[in-house]
């Protein structure tokens, strides 16, 4: 049986195994094609994960935020381009969005103002800056749905097969 880790700050994808109670050799053969000696390279930060890594650390270990955390924070165009999410309740993501939306209601018709001429004068600065992070808030509490839709996916609470006809379904897909 494999040894217990003591070491202090673990980064991430050694807190997924652990929290799974698996030594990296049963992670290994867990994950298939990922090495126990590659799995101790990532979790002593020795290398970088590549994305089919991460794609496979998330759904076998049942943590789809390894993926956004991935890509918030590796990743090197990520880093730039994509907002880190956090894990939350259902209830919350939504008061949260339903919060951003009322606000940026309030707001459109100063965004029509601003983007009528596609310029943003010097007077407008201001305003478009407050639209653009009410609009921000908006997309991470999207992000932040579809994260917990995929962890009610993965730990089946939700029947995934319903889910995919429905979406076709009224997609026409």
């Amino acid at each position: 049986m494999g040894k217990k880790s003591t070491r202090e700050n673990k980064n991430i994808y050694q807190q997924c195994r652990e929290n799974l109670e698996l030594t990296r050799d049963k992670a290994s053969d867990l994950l298939e094609y990922i090495s126990a000696d590659r799995i101790e390279k990532i979790e002593s930060e020795r290398s970088l994960p590549h994305p089919d890594e991460i794609l496979t650390m998330s759904q076998s270990y049942k943590a789809p935020y390894l993926c956004n955390y991935y890509c918030s924070h590796e990743c090197p165009i990520g880093k730039h381009y994509v907002p880190e999410i956090q894990e939350k309740e259902s209830s919350t993501i939504i008061l949260e969005m339903l919060a951003s939306l009322n606000s940026i209601n309030d707001k459109k018709a100063r965004l029509i103002e601003i983007m009528a001429d596609g310029v943003i004068s010097d007077d407008q600065i201001h305003d478009f800056v407050i639209i653009q992070n009410e609009l921000e808030k908006i997309s991470i509490s999207v992000e932040s749905l579809q994260l917990w839709l995929e962890k009610t996916i993965m730990e089946k609470q939700i029947n995934i097969e319903r889910l995919e006809n429905t979406r076709k379904e009224l997609l026409g897909e």
